[in-house]
């Protein structure tokens, strides 16, 4: 058999990860991404154990852990700054191994596309259909949360979901020691460290599908938590108008299958999930090992990829349906007690890892 061919589509953190393991396995890879370029700036991600761990079937974990920080533990809390419960992280690192790190997003891209050689991403080069691909031996989906290669198999059968919140999101000049939440009636505000000077912030509100924007988000933001407890005030007076984003939060109905005879999909494009539980990225990075393995232990694709889809369909599943419910969880508005206890059981029970 001669040299198999896989296109990527998307060149993200799943389709980057996946296009170094395919290479790995012998395949001649063709990553399209639409976007003209890597990304310069971007938030913070929580890298997993079960993450890391994919990342070091790559060999690219400990340069991934060197370039990032253990995270500490962090707190959730009231709006007057009084705690409701913990994250204690190094209850995680002795279940598991090792804590979580923390990463910018364009360090974790940076370090997937610097194991590829030159030419394999081509960038500015977005896939109008799936029919444009036929020429492979594998097409992998790895294009987001609107995917065009999921379209190309499912139409509009599975669509996306409205979570119940709209969230804003950014970084900040500001450094915090620790990171956090802070829970109040419908809405939360979070916290991470990116590292000195730096932090990452996010904050969601249960608003209905479609709420009118407001005319200045920061004014919004400055009006909804800037009562809250220190460092939200100070975080929000560090920004400027355009370091704020917004977007409403969507998750992707359950698919069937995430694969055909020579199609998979993975990371967003198969499993779109609320950011909830900070698992988007590290399942793509799981995904994307799967499906190498997978690939690699046989020279029949559709049983290949039919073997990844029963590896990671229903777990990803049920990690994004857990993440679901999170974030039900945070839109409540009354019965907080309730809710307060609901939130120190989840963690007292563990985090998916």
């Amino acid at each position: 058999m001669g040299t198999r061919t896989a296109a990527v589509v998307g060149g993200g953190i799943g389709g980057l990860a996946v296009a170094v393991g395919l290479r790995s396995a012998g395949w001649e890879v063709t990553v399209r991404e639409r976007a003209a370029g890597l990304p310069e700036v971007g938030t913070g991600l929580g890298i997993w154990p079960a993450a890391l761990r994919a990342l070091d079937a790559l060999g690219l974990g400990e340069r991934v852990r060197r370039r990032g920080s253990r995270q500490a533990d962090g707190v959730i809390r009231r709006p007057d700054g009084s705690r409701i419960a913990t994250i204690d992280v190094a209850r995680l690192e002795r279940r598991y191994g090792e804590p979580v790190h923390l990463v910018t997003r364009p360090v974790l891209l940076a370090e997937l596309a610097a194991a590829l050689p030159d030419g394999v991403v081509r960038f500015g080069a977005p896939v109008p259909d799936l029919a444009a691909l036929g020429g492979y031996d594998l097409v992998v989906g790895a294009d987001g949360i609107r995917s065009t290669v999921r379209a190309g198999l499912y139409g509009d059968r599975y669509p996306l979901r409205y979570a119940g919140t709209v969230a804003w999101r950014g970084s900040a000049a500001v450094e915090v020691a620790t990171g956090g939440e802070t829970w109040g009636r419908g809405r939360k505000f979070g916290v991470t460290p990116q590292g000195p000077g730096r932090t990452n912030w996010y904050a969601a509100v249960a608003l209905p599908e479609g709420a009118q924007p407001p005319p200045d988000d920061l004014a919004e933001l400055r009006q909804l938590f800037g009562g809250w407890h220190q460092p939200i005030p100070r975080l929000l007076d560090a920004l400027a108008a355009d370091e704020v984003l917004r977007h409403e939060v969507h998750d992707l109905t359950p698919l069937p299958s995430y694969v055909t005879d020579r199609v998979a999909l993975l990371g967003d494009a198969a499993h779109a999930m609320t950011p909830d539980l900070g698992q988007g990225a590290c399942q793509a990075l799981i995904d994307a090992v799967a499906l190498t393995d997978c690939v690699r232990s046989t020279d029949d694709l559709p049983a290949a990829l039919r073997a990844y889809d029963r590896l990671r369909r229903r777990p990803t599943q049920r990690i994004a349906a857990t993440a679901r419910r999170a974030g039900w969880l945070s839109q409540v508005r009354h019965a907080l007690p309730a809710r307060d206890a609901a939130v120190r059981l989840a963690l007292a029970l563990g985090p998916p890892a």
